[in-house]
């Protein structure tokens, strides 16, 4: 092989003008094999790029026997001149001058043939679905919206602070926990009234994986003024549904001096930056998905970033729902934690727009939202999109001492005490809220399962690879 720099296939299609009659290095997965006892081609595919590139043999140059290596799911290093194709399906393809196989893949039992698999039989083999059109498209939309979250909070002056995964909290009490220990299951230490001693634990206490770092990321914002976090977060809750997984990942900013509307604002610029940034820079993989999984997929994406996302008190949103005449699964009064099917009826049917959702009843919020004048409602806000329901939850947070105090106290909150202090030591107006990734990567790639959106998938019963 001749001492020629490679190119990856996203960049020799993205200007192929200026390759065109040169002679290129490329290498990849082969995805098909086709021809003729005269010619044969190969799609190849490196990862970059949905689009795949063929690599034309000729078969007076290459013995049908030096080819037989290539087959679906090999991977190979070729040479050889581009140039402008004759036939359908590509405008470029390569003249193979000379190829090497770096690795087989034995046609008999390479899983991933060229016909259709069901997304549940990929997610039966996850360490290969990435090679798939599916995953590939997926996974790249991933990381752009993985980019653009850091890009855009950059860029917005906020610091990325790092909370622990592992914790004596369990924030809001929003979820079963996953336990962490290294005391011995089958024989574990007992305190004399029968209970397990943690004392003789790693951490000297009892300790769980986090489920949120929203409460450490208060005190980054009390001293850095707006922070976000982004990292993994558990939950040990036992749901098998298409929008829950045992591990996700969180995005959730904090930010002092910052009120309510403020809260709102920040909200809506975000997610529509990054639905932008996704219809920038994922557009052959968006276009993909839409003609697979989702026709309407783009026209929806467009819908959240050309439309100003309405502003409505909770109140309000039940009476039209009340009002609608429609037959909910769950029923509608004040006070119920409104469901899926209410929060779409409001965005998908009567608005026709993003809602964000304000002035929640406290009983069906947490502890830390502040209290609105009114007594029974706090400082809460939901962004609810279609097809999703709710993709971000927030608020502003209660920095009145006491009337965080008792709240605490009214819902028997132990170990706050880190918490209080932010309160006690130079309190200030701040919000926040949370997003989950996996959220948002459902609605910009129109998936219809969360455990088709993160690479290897943690729910009941499930913890492969």
């Amino acid at each position: 092989m001749k001492d020629i720099r490679r190119v990856t296939i996203a960049d020799l299609l993205k200007d192929p003008s200026a390759y065109v009659g040169k002679e290129v290095d490329v290498k990849g997965w082969v995805r098909s094999r086709r021809g003729n006892k005269y010619v044969q081609f190969v799609a190849l595919n490196d990862g970059t790029t949905i689009k795949n590139l063929q690599i034309v043999f000729d078969l007076a140059k290459f013995s049908e026997d030096s080819l037989k290596g290539i087959s679906t799911g090999s991977s190979i290093h070729v040479q050889g001149e581009l140039v402008e194709s004759q036939g359908k399906g590509q405008t470029v393809e390569v003249q193979a001058g000379e190829f090497e196989i770096y690795g087989t893949a034995d046609p008999d039992s390479y899983p991933l043939q060229k016909k259709g698999h069901t997304l549940e039989f990929l997610r039966d083999i996850a360490h290969l679905r990435p090679r798939t059109n599916t995953f590939g498209a997926v996974f790249r939309i991933r990381h752009a919206l993985a980019y653009a979250i850091h890009k855009f909070f950059n860029d917005k002056g906020f610091y990325y602070f790092h909370t622990p995964l592992i914790t004596a909290s369990d924030a809001e009490g929003a979820g079963a926990q996953f336990q962490v220990t290294t005391l011995p299951l089958e024989d574990l230490p007992k305190t004399e009234d029968g209970k397990v001693d943690y004392s003789a634990d790693f951490f000297g206490k009892e300790a769980c994986l986090t489920v949120s770092g929203q409460l450490e990321g208060e005190l980054g914002a009390t001293a850095l003024g707006c922070i976000y976090t982004f990292g993994p977060t558990f939950r040990a809750e036992n749901s098998n549904t298409p929008r829950h997984l045992s591990e996700f990942w969180m995005i959730e900013p904090e930010m002092a001096f910052y009120e309510i509307q403020d809260n709102m604002d920040l909200a809506e610029e975000f997610i529509k930056y990054c639905v932008k940034y996704a219809l920038d820079h994922c557009m052959d993989d968006i276009l993909f998905l839409q003609e697979h999984y989702d026709k309407d997929l783009v026209e929806r994406l467009k819908f959240v970033v050309d439309n100003d996302f309405v502003r409505l008190p909770y109140t309000e949103g039940v009476k039209i729902l009340e009002e609608s005449g429609k037959k909910f699964e769950f029923p509608v009064f004040w006070g119920a934690d409104l469901a899926s099917e209410h929060e779409r009826y409001l965005v998908e049917e009567h608005f026709k727009r993003p809602v964000i959702l304000t002035d929640y009843p406290k009983e069906i919020k947490a502890f830390y939202m502040k209290l609105n004048d009114d007594g029974k409602t706090v400082r809460a806000m939901d962004v609810l999109f279609p097809k999703i329901g709710e993709i971000i939850g927030g608020s502003q947070r209660e920095e009145n001492y006491e009337k965080l105090k008792n709240r605490v106290e009214e819902l028997g909150l132990t170990g706050m005490d880190w918490y209080m202090d932010t309160r006690r030591f130079g309190s200030v107006p701040h919000s926040g809220f949370g997003l989950g990734f996996e959220r948002l990567v459902l609605f910009v790639t129109g998936m219809q399962n969360i455990r088709d959106v993160i690479p290897f998938p943690r729910y009941p019963k499930n913890c492969e690879f």
